[in-house]
């Protein structure tokens, strides 16, 4: 195993004296009045950070994002819990980004720790994100000063579409629910809640058909505890039902070997224990190669997933682990980034409590259940 410090200091994580004094002023607790009883009610909500404060706008500007602004982005589904968002603005100050980061962090606190939180960056968005706008949404530029679809609500029909691709490191990915993302040479999941399609394309290799059923009885097993029913689905039997959520089939695009050859790379990732047990966060590598072993989580630490190839890093918070090591989750993040000098600006982030853990983090272990 590879161990090294990870430094967690705030030098190392702005690139200004201003940005360390930023970090230094937040409380870990939110203000008095900063964020109201309202935000513990189901539906979409969305703050921008203005002098280093965090607003909440109200419905008519919500999906329009100035790009010199940071803004939090929360989807409260109830019982069923809710993703935190931070959007980076291409323009916005490092300022801006870290009081985003504490006021996050901040909100998570007063939500009991339970958001899974995303930081989004102006370009590079989720779909799981741009789905939370019906109108989509639109750029502005300029910024206060400094000092597709339907949301999910709680009781909402899930409408979700994965691509499944590669050959030897075969994984699932989340598009955009539309004919355009689909080809001959893939297969697709098409979650609908009680009903999850298997879509299987006439060039799809055996190790695609393989993952897309196991992905398929996963969301069965773990998101719906066994009460979807899975439908095989082979191109060109497309079902009425899939057609009403999809639209009418187009002509799809062909495959090649170099395709599945480039996703085998990009499907690739480590795990990382991070623990600071000695006074000082350090980082050890637990494994090289997926599938993991679920028991690899421990739930006293918190573990890094390093799928940065793929531009995403995952953070996963033990409930065991302290409230440092908790809280400074996005910190560790950013200085995986920065250590494997993965492009920060590119690289998205998913932080994951306990419990809380989606499908394409699951995907990466054995025999989640």
């Amino acid at each position: 195993m590879t161990t090294f410090p990870l430094s967690l200091s705030p030098q190392t994580c702005t690139t200004t004296t201003s940005s360390t004094k930023v970090t230094r002023m937040f409380p870990n607790m939110a203000a008095p009045g900063q964020f109201g009883p309202e935000t513990q009610e189901p539906g979409l909500k969305v703050w921008r950070v203005e002098k280093m404060k965090a607003v909440l706008l109200a419905q008519a500007e919500v999906g329009a994002f100035f790009n010199g602004d940071s803004y939090l982005v929360l989807e409260h589904r109830g019982d069923q819990g809710a993703d935190l968002h931070m959007w980076i603005g291409e323009k916005s100050s490092r300022d801006e980004q870290v009081a985003c980061a504490m006021l996050a962090t901040q909100l998570d606190s007063f939500l009991g720790g339970d958001p899974i939180q995303h930081r989004q960056v102006q370009g590079y968005e989720s779909p799981e994100f741009m789905k939370l706008f019906p109108r989509g949404v639109s750029y502005k530029e300029g910024g206060v000063e400094s000092g597709f679809r339907r949301p999910q609500g709680g009781s909402g029909p899930v409408h979700r579409l994965y691509q499944i691709k590669g050959k030897r490191n075969i994984r699932a990915k989340e598009v955009e629910l539309s004919w355009e993302n689909f080809n001959k040479g893939d297969c697709f999941i098409l979650d609908l809640g009680e009903t999850i399609f298997s879509w299987i394309g006439s060039q799809a290799n055996m190790f695609e058909k393989q993952k897309s059923r196991e992905i398929a009885s996963l969301i069965r097993d773990t998101e719906r505890h066994g009460k979807a029913r899975i439908t095989d689905i082979n191109e060109g039997e497309e079902t009425p039902e899939m057609l009403k959520v999809l639209g009418p089939m187009r002509k799809l695009a062909e495959s090649t070997p170099e395709d599945d050859s480039r996703a085998d790379v990009s499907n690739s990732a480590s795990l990382y224990k991070v623990s600071d047990a000695t006074g000082q966060m350090k980082l050890t590598n637990v494994s090289e190669k997926s599938p993991f072993a679920k028991d690899l989580l421990v739930r006293d630490d918190c573990f890094i997933l390093d799928n940065g190839a793929n531009g995403k890093i995952f953070v996963w918070k033990g409930m065991g682990a302290n409230a440092e090591e908790k809280r400074e989750a996005l910190k560790m993040a950013d200085n995986f980034i920065q250590q494997m000098n993965y492009p920060r600006m590119k690289t998205q982030v998913e932080i994951l409590p306990q419990g809380r853990e989606t499908i394409i983090f699951k995907q990466f272990f054995k025999n989640w259940n």
